[in-house]
């Protein structure tokens, strides 16, 4: 990955899909990472249409989407154990600090992640 690379989270792509301005503005010249939990998480809303489907799978074909590896389901743990952390959001974390590329969130939980 190059230092162009950013790691975002479920809320941030969510807010990327619906067009706001300043994610987009933050997020468009980027490659994007996310991990395998984000996928599920944008793919599995019980009302998503076929349009919203085609869409996010779409925007996704354009990411890099990482999948769990051993050293990235121990650091969950530890994260979720240390941190308190939903299990979500510990694996994303995760799969950030794993690949050393900075994490993009609004999710106040993960706050507690200064670094």
């Amino acid at each position: 990955m190059n230092g162009n690379s950013l790691f975002v989270d479920t809320n941030i792509l969510l807010y990327f899909l619906k067009f706001d301005s300043q994610i987009v503005e933050m997020i468009s010249d980027k490659n994007l990472i996310l991990s395998v939990i984000s996928e599920i998480e944008l793919l599995s809303f019980p009302d998503l249409g076929k349009l919203e489907e085609d869409l996010i799978n779409e925007f996704l074909d354009n990411c890099v989407v990482f999948d769990l590896s051993l050293d990235i389901k121990g650091l969950a743990i530890r994260l979720r154990k240390k941190y308190k952390l939903k299990l979500p959001d510990a694996i994303i974390a995760a799969s950030a600090i794993n690949l050393n590329i900075p994490l993009l969130t609004s999710d106040k939980g993960l706050e507690r992640l200064k670094n």
